[in-house]
Order: C-alpha cells, then sequence, then structure tokens
C-alpha cells in the first residue's frame, strides 16, 4: 500500500512540472512568433514549410533544455530560472543568424525558402542541445 502512497506523490510532481512545462513552452512560442518579423502562424496555415521548420526547430530546440533542467534541477523555482535562461538564449540566436549571418532570413522564411527554414531549424536545435548539456554541470 505505501508503493500506492509513493506513486501519488511521485505523480503529483510529474503533473506539476509538466504543466509548468507545458505553461513555459507556450509562453516561449508566443514571445519567439513575436520576435520573429513575419507570422508564422499565417505563413504555416499557407502552407510554408520553411515557415514551420523554423518554428518547429525552435520549440524542440527550446524544450531541449527544459527536458534537462527538469532532470537536472531540485525545485520548481529553480527549474523556472533555468527555463527563463533557455528561452533568453534561444532568441538570442535567432537574433544574430538575423542581424549578423543571414540578413535576408525572414524575406527568404516568407518565400519559402526550405534551406532557411533548415538553416534555422539546425541551429534552434544546436543551441538547444548545448543548453541541455550545459544544464547539467
Amino acid at each position: 500500500m505505501s508503493d500506492l502512497h509513493g506513486f501519488g506523490g511521485n505523480a503529483l510532481a510529474f503533473l506539476v512540472a509538466f504543466v509548468v512545462a507545458g505553461l513555459f513552452t507556450v509562453v516561449f512560442k508566443l514571445i519567439y512568433q513575436w520576435v520573429t518579423p513575419y507570422n508564422e502562424a499565417k505563413l504555416i496555415r499557407e502552407g510554408n514549410v520553411a515557415a514551420a521548420l523554423a518554428l518547429g526547430g525552435a520549440l524542440v530546440g527550446y524544450v531541449l533544455p527544459l527536458a534537462s533542467a527538469l532532470s537536472n534541477t531540485v525545485s520548481l523555482v529553480e527549474f523556472c530560472a533555468w527555463a527563463a535562461l533557455a528561452g533568453v538564449i534561444q532568441i538570442a540566436a535567432f537574433t544574430l543568424v538575423r542581424t549578423v549571418a543571414m540578413k535576408d532570413v525572414a524575406a527568404r522564411i516568407e518565400k519559402g525558402e526550405i534551406a532557411a527554414g533548415v538553416y534555422l531549424l539546425s541551429i534552434s536545435l544546436a543551441v538547444g542541445v548545448l543548453n541541455a548539456a550545459c544544464m547539467t554541470a
């Protein structure tokens, strides 16, 4: 019977962590879409694969460090701090690409250039993996 009590506490901790991580993901998505100079939702509805790749990569690149933080933190407050930092780093990476590496990225995404979408996806995943790895130290 004590195993069920342990499960109840663990299930509650799981639920809280999952909900908080989900909320952080939704907030990140909204902020990321606000920061980008194009309307991902509209472009994706119109079938723009480049926009879908770029946004999908940003989301996965953000969730990777969240998963690491969930595994390596001991409190909800610490997790929230890491989640916020992960979002800042992911948005900073997009901003750096947009202002330095590929200044015409917005126009290329709006035109549906798959290469630009894959490039943004790759940058987002690379940043996310490094971000996640650094959170284990």
